[in-house]
């Protein structure tokens, strides 16, 4: 940990989709104690802390802060990670945070949940207020009204009141500037990434009007509200919470099996299910989150592309069985027989005469099937 960045807990397997955490005002990564367990079995889970909460330090941000510095901070503690693109879900500013990022980075998000959560938190002048009461007086009066901002009934964590009353009070006035600020009611028709909100019934602080007017605005989001949850839904009900979250991760890993079919034909990935047991089950599911779900649906580079530079790597390594599936991929992706022959081609130059022979006898068997078939042979 550096004191440039936000305190983290990492959590799951390194090589697993990453899914980073956001937190409420005022609460710490603890927030997600009974959530981040359940979704480490198939993410990399990554909760982070608000300047002044938790392990973060306050100084990160300072008066008249933005959630676009907030943004910012998150950013640089994924690249920290050498995390480059991430599902993120977020709590009430941490949840505003999310949306900032769908909306001005939505290259870095394969998916996105707001979590009782606001494009626009009741106006600037309560926030200001707040920031400076706080300034003044510090969290106490905050600290002692927090049971009923942020659960309903009987229900309460003492170990999150406490993470309040230990908030640094400048880093917390901060994060209310940057409430005060934000308002991307204006912009969320722009957000594509794929959107869950989450509301709790019961809370009094972003009632579920405030989560469906960003489901209505937001093309294809999805909106589900859980009864007897009130503003801290991951700690009151967090059996809801990963139901929620988890279906919707597994519609993005329901593109990545679709892409994966467009791309490898239905019988191939149908071979590989019908393949699976419980030992390959969680690669099975890394390869259509990950590969299929993310990196080959970033627009940055065209399908035909992506067949182009997975050619060339399958050849440098000799792996002739996948280089099989990948001729035919190429072809699907738009590819011409001729193209296919001048990627081989360079590749002799780069990854030795040898691996192109081998690389152009297997692709020609290929495409001769290819052709054999076309022919209705």
């Amino acid at each position: 940990m550096t004191g440039n960045l936000l305190a983290h807990r990492d959590e799951g397997a390194a090589g697993a989709p990453p899914l980073l955490l956001g937190p409420s005002l005022g609460t710490s990564s603890a927030l997600w104690d009974r959530v981040a367990p359940e979704l480490s079995v198939t993410h990399r889970v990554v909760r982070w802390d608000l300047p002044g909460h938790g392990g973060s330090p306050a100084g990160l941000i300072g008066p008249g802060a933005t959630v676009a510095d907030l943004a910012d901070l998150v950013l640089a503690l994924a690249d920290a990670l050498g995390v480059e693109r991430f599902g993120y879900a977020g709590v009430s500013l941490g949840g505003a945070v999310g949306l900032h990022l769908a909306v001005h980075h939505p290259g870095r998000l394969t998916s996105l949940t707001a979590i009782c959560s606001s494009a626009h938190f009741g106006g600037e002048a309560p926030w200001r207020e707040r920031a400076e009461q706080v300034r003044r007086e510090g969290l106490g009066r905050l600290v002692e009204s927090a049971q009923a901002r942020w659960f309903a009934g009987d229900f309460t964590v003492p170990g999150l009141l406490r993470d309040h009353a230990a908030a640094d009070p400048a880093g917390y006035a901060a994060c209310c500037d940057a409430l005060a600020a934000f308002d991307l009611r204006d912009r969320l028709d722009t957000v594509r990434t794929p959107t869950l909100l989450i509301a709790g019934r019961e809370d009094p602080a972003t009632p579920p009007a405030h989560l469906r007017e960003i489901a209505d605005a937001v093309p294809g989001a999805a909106l589900v509200e859980i009864p007897g949850a009130s503003h801290l839904a991951p700690a009151q009900c967090p059996e809801a919470v990963v139901a929620a979250l988890r279906g919707h991760l597994d519609g993005v890993a329901g593109l990545g099996t679709r892409v994966r079919r467009e791309v490898l034909g239905d019988e191939r990935v149908d071979r590989a299910r019908a393949r699976q047991t419980p030992f390959t089950a969680r690669f099975q599911d890394f390869i259509s989150r990950y590969a299929w779900g993310e990196i080959w649906t970033d627009p940055t580079l065209s399908r035909r592309e992506r067949s182009m530079i997975t050619l060339t790597a399958l050849v440098a390594h000799g792996h002739h069985d996948e280089l099989v599936l990948h001729v035919r991929a190429a072809l699907r992706n738009g590819l011409t027989p001729e193209e296919i022959g001048a990627v081989l081609l360079q590749t002799a130059v780069y990854c030795g005469v040898p691996a192109a022979n081998a690389a152009f006898a297997t692709a020609q068997r290929v495409l001769a099937e290819e052709l054999r078939e076309d022919d209705g042979g």
